[in-house]
């Protein structure tokens, strides 16, 4: 024995992450740990036991016998043979066949590549983890996220382009881009695991061994990935064609990606210059061992550096494209991360989501940010009326007037008010024209009608998929 607690292993996903947090653990030991690996091989050496006796190829009982065996065995008996064989497949093997009766030994792993077993039994527990566990848990955040667009679909808010005041949106409008952006993402992530094949052609791919058993090999192949719910790749080699590692990888990492940018936006948004929401922050809970009066947006960070940490992992999926000829064996120790990727992707949506539903939201400020630059953010609406009506330069002629507006202390509307040059244009202006540039602030576009929108899309594709 290695590893007797959380706190005696090396990666901070293991010690911090996943391991410092029960209700992650549970969700996902069934799946992501070495444990689970070990058991849904087992599971797939049971299910190949019972195709080759639906071919007859074996008797039932023989592939119930194995079967059975394979359900019981455990990841320690696994591991301890492993110290003699130095192969993990051959370890499994050898346990089942240990507890089959003689007559039933010959068929356990019969015609199979070791292969054959582990990138089977990889897209079946990858598949249902994200199903499961990670789709549903990201859609608590788009959820959490749909319920803000809602909330704050009127709530007006200065737009920023470049870190600097641009024009108006609302704070729902804000939300409801990471509502759409999540919300496809997600879908990516259930068709990229859904996507992943499985195999049973043997050491080079060309059904070589099976040949010999069946007397059609891909038929017998459909039947063993159909009993799992999988499906085969149109052709494999001694593994499973990688980009269906990859596009899963880049599902997560995208999907991380668009967590971060999410968590980023809200982090600069409790700037204290800023103040436009605020994380929540525990009675007991410290934000700096010196400066006591501290409230850091310290979850929000958080998951912008596990995107951080996960991201770069990608060039190391992309390199396991690489393979030579039929197969070499420079994936086996960097494939074995994947589920890192799965992991991660699964805490940084549960921690935003969490964030997220103690977040509030500070309208004064957004109110008193928007005011800051009220004349300025005339200038748009300005210049597009002027072009409109007729004004050859509208752009240049706006452009001056705001430098004469900053200069002075008249509003930029006073200032085109009072210029002879614009003076017919700004007559054809309707009513509600110049409303807007009276009242900038209301220069929304269709913002709260479009956070509407996006909410509502989500809110009813998201049926079904939420757990109750």
């Amino acid at each position: 024995m290695t590893i007797t607690n959380r706190f005696d292993t090396v990666s901070p996903l293991d010690s911090r992450f996943y391991g410092g947090d029960p209700a992650l653990y549970k969700a996902l030991h069934p799946y992501l740990s070495a444990a689970a690996a070990i058991k849904y091989m087992a599971r797939v050496e049971g299910a190949l036991a019972l195709a080759l006796a639906d071919v007859g190829i074996s008797d039932k009982a023989t592939a119930n016998a194995i079967a059975s065996a394979a359900d019981r065995i455990t990841a320690q008996e696994v591991a301890e043979e492993e110290t003699r064989t130095r192969h993990d497949v051959r370890a499994l093997v050898n346990v089942i066949r240990s507890q089959v009766p003689d007559e039933a030994k010959r068929f356990v792993h019969l015609g199979a590549t070791s292969y054959d077993i582990v990138d089977t039994a990889n897209a079946l527990r990858y598949r249902e983890c994200v199903d499961r566990v990670l789709v549903p848990t990201l859609a608590v955040l788009i959820a959490k996220c749909i319920s803000i667009a809602e909330a704050e679909a009127d709530t007006a808010q200065i737009g920023r382009t470049h870190g600097r005041h641009a024009e108006p949106v609302t704070f729902g409008f804000a939300m409801a881009e990471y509502v759409s952006r999540l919300g496809d993402r997600l879908e990516g992530l259930r068709l990229a695991a859904r996507r992943l094949p499985g195999k049973l052609s043997g050491a080079v791919g060309a059904y070589n061994a099976l040949a010999l058993l069946a007397e059609d090999p891909r038929a017998l192949e459909r039947r063993f990935l159909g009993s799992l719910q999988l499906h085969a790749a149109p052709v494999s080699t001694q593994i499973v064609p990688p980009e269906g590692w990859t596009d899963l990888a880049h599902s997560c990492v995208s999907a991380l990606g668009v967590m971060a940018n999410l968590a980023d936006d809200m982090r600069q948004l409790q700037r204290s210059e800023i103040g436009e929401v605020a994380e929540s922050f525990g009675t007991e809970q410290v934000g700096s061992s010196t400066m006591p009066h501290k409230r850091n947006p310290v979850s929000f960070e958080n998951v912008k550096s596990i995107w951080k940490a996960i991201a770069p992992r990608m060039l190391t999926t992309y390199m396991d494209q690489i393979s030579e000829h039929q197969r070499d064996l420079t994936n086996s120790a960097s494939q074995r991360f994947l589920g890192e990727i799965l992991a991660a992707t699964t805490y940084a949506a549960g921690r935003l989501a969490s964030s997220l539903d103690g977040m509030r939201v500070d309208r004064d400020r957004l109110k008193a940010n928007l005011a800051m630059s009220r004349g300025a953010i005339a200038a748009e609406p300005l210049y597009i009326l002027l072009a409109k009506y007729g004004h050859p330069d509208a752009h240049e002629a706006v452009r001056r007037l705001t430098l004469e507006a900053e200069r002075g202390s008249r509003s930029l509307l006073e200032v085109a008010t009072l210029d002879n040059d614009l003076r017919e244009y700004l007559k054809k202006f309707t009513p509600d024209e110049r409303r807007i540039l009276e009242r900038p602030e209301e220069y929304r576009g269709l913002a709260a009608e479009v956070a509407r929108d996006i909410a509502s899309t989500w809110r009813e594709r998201l049926k079904g998929i939420l757990p109750e």
